[in-house]
């Protein structure tokens, strides 16, 4: 790992002076960056500290919502009283990665804002496109948990954020603060397929940080829920993940967002699938129906086919749990 500086900014004037400087990243608890260092990946001169400043850190609810900081870990999330319920799916995201001492630490923003954990990009003996290098070594070699939607783009990679599944079914919306100002987007919005810049995953400029996060009110009759498969229920990478986000008229779906995760480059919303649950009775039958829509157009790999039927089956998971209808009958 390269010697680099570390600064402890105190308001977020500080952190957009230590910006100016070439070389300089921002890190929340720094559990994806400094293993990017660690892997020689990144040699930053200078990390600022964002967990130093306490107005990132908050959970209020409003008549605009829930709003969350970024410094809020993974355990908070997890745990929080005005996150059961309704938004649960954030909760069950949050409480589904990695492990007890990674949720301690890790925060909202650095979850949402992680690099790809595919073992050529991770390795340094691998030069692969989003590397700047010439080959996606995917495409033919060990790719049985990389994307099967998206993956035209020249670079195969799942996003590794949880979180993300789940707010993009809860329709959140992302304040980004940069010197000249505030914009807040549709969380739709802020990720990047490869085929538009395979350099990121994301729109965040080399001066700008999420300030906030915020889920619309949810009205009487909203459910969500968020459902990973794993290979194995200790700490591991979901084989597939799966977030919903319903409202609901009485059994009847007025309205549905369902958002893959581990299927492509970024969060997946699946429109063929909401739309069969629209204005119908959730069943298991629906559901079942919904699971096979959402897989219309997938392109797997040479050695992840497997994850069709997985998705199929844990999409209708997902979508009876929310409902209260056990899938397992």
């Amino acid at each position: 790992m390269n010697s680099f500086e570390y600064a402890k900014p105190e308001s977020l004037k500080d952190v957009f002076n230590f910006l100016n400087d070439p070389g300089t990243m921002v890190k929340g608890s720094g559990i994806d960056l400094l293993d990017m260092m660690k892997e020689g990946l990144i040699q930053p001169k200078r990390l600022v500290h964002l967990r130093s400043l306490k107005d990132l850190h908050f959970l209020n609810e409003n008549s605009a919502g829930v709003t969350i900081g970024p410094n809020v870990t993974l355990d908070e999330l997890s745990s929080h009283e005005k996150l059961k319920g309704r938004y649960q799916a954030l909760a069950q995201a949050a409480d589904a990665a990695a492990t007890p001492q990674i949720r301690n630490a890790a925060t909202l923003g650095g979850n949402l804002c992680q690099r790809p954990r595919c073992w050529y990009f991770r390795s340094h003996d691998f030069d692969c496109k989003r590397k700047g290098g010439k080959a996606c070594f995917a495409l033919d070699g060990e790719n049985q948990y990389h994307a099967i939607f998206g993956n035209n783009g020249g670079c195969v990679i799942v996003h590794p954020s949880a979180t993300a599944t789940a707010l993009m079914a809860l329709g959140a919306k992302l304040k980004i603060t940069s010197p000249k100002g505030e914009r807040e987007i549709s969380i739709d919005d802020f990720f990047v397929l490869p085929v538009k810049d395979i350099f990121r995953e994301n729109i965040l400029e080399a001066n700008e940080i999420i300030t906030a996060v915020t889920i619309p009110p949810a009205p009487g009759g909203y459910i969500s829920y968020y459902y990973k498969q794993k290979e194995k229920q200790a700490f591991d990478w979901p084989v597939a993940e799966v977030a919903v986000g319903m409202q609901m008229n009485g059994k009847t779906c007025a309205d549905a967002r369902i958002v893959l995760g581990a299927a492509a480059p970024i969060p997946w919303r699946v429109p063929k699938a909401e739309a069969v649950l629209k204005n119908q009775t959730i069943t298991r039958e629906l559901a079942r129906k919904a699971a096979e829509a959402a897989m219309t157009g997938a392109t797997p790999l040479s050695e992840n086919a497997y994850k069709i039927p997985v998705f199929k089956a844990v999409i209708t998971r997902t979508i009876c749990l929310a409902a209260g209808i056990n899938p397992f009958e």
